[in-house]
């Protein structure tokens, strides 16, 4: 069973790529944030043709998630029951036994203003709301974009992000927070290469100097850690023509 996560960064534009994608890789959930369209607009069609069903929540330009399964899904949820927001960041299912959240966390923008404190709040709320799903769900993955990189190593140059927001102490706080739940980073289960990132900026070449940040993540609850073999970052679609800024992580879990 492989699990993956991917900001897309705009689903329309890059429909072609995790079709292909899927077909390459075969993973059998496929989370998706930053989708940016409107459930009117999601391609369902072309989805479910590559074999996947579909679970989604969208809203116009900007956020917008999706669930994608070759297995049925069930107990779907949009957003966080604690935390009203009529922003798309939030959806769940279960698949196969497991409960599967795929979340965006917002970014924060600078640290100290108005959309960094939204950003904290809303990351209390999803450690609240995840604490009682994982008492109804005790196999549980949480996979997105966490816009934070949770320590030094996750970050090419750290001097040069002092301060700056998705490296912040209150937010590597608020990501130690979740995996106080019990949760597991998948990727650190595993001895890994040295600067190994999920995010590289569209300017200054930062992908070719591999100028990047690791913040997008799988968390795995007990159960699954323990079936987890494996967790890679699959640098391959960023090197598509007009990529996502962000590419794929994926987790391999033992049947």
């Amino acid at each position: 069973m492989k699990l993956a996560s991917w900001n897309v960064n705009s689903l329309k534009v890059r429909l072609p790529h995790v079709l292909q994608w899927l077909a390459d890789t075969q993973v059998d959930v496929l989370c998706l944030q930053e989708t940016k369209l409107t459930d009117d607009k999601f391609p369902v069609a072309e989805i479910e043709a590559a074999g996947y069903q579909v679970a989604y929540s969208g809203q116009k330009t900007y956020n917008g998630v999706a669930i994608l399964s070759r297995h049925p899904l069930a107990n779907e949820v949009k957003n966080n029951p604690l935390f009203p927001d009529e922003q798309q960041r939030i959806i769940a299912a279960t698949i196969e036994g497991m409960r599967i959240v795929c979340a965006y966390v917002p970014n924060g923008q600078t640290v100290g203003s108005d959309k960094y404190a939204y950003k904290l709040n809303w990351l209390a709320s999803l450690r609240d709301w995840l604490a009682a799903e994982l008492q109804a769900h005790p196999s549980l993955a949480l996979l997105g974009d966490y816009n934070v990189a949770p320590a030094d190593r996750d970050v090419h140059d750290p001097a040069a992000w002092v301060g700056s927001v998705l490296v912040s102490e209150p937010e590597r706080a608020a990501f130690q927070a979740l995996c106080a739940l019990n949760l597991t980073d998948a990727f650190r289960l595993f001895e890994q290469p040295d600067k190994v990132f999920s995010w590289w900026d569209y300017r200054q070449m930062a992908f070719r100097r591999n100028m990047g940040l690791r913040i997008d993540h799988i968390l795995l609850s007990p159960p699954l850690a323990a079936r987890c073999t494996a967790c890679i970052i699959d640098k391959a679609p960023r090197k598509l023509e007009q990529p996502s800024d962000h590419t794929p992580v994926i987790a391999t879990l033992a049947s």
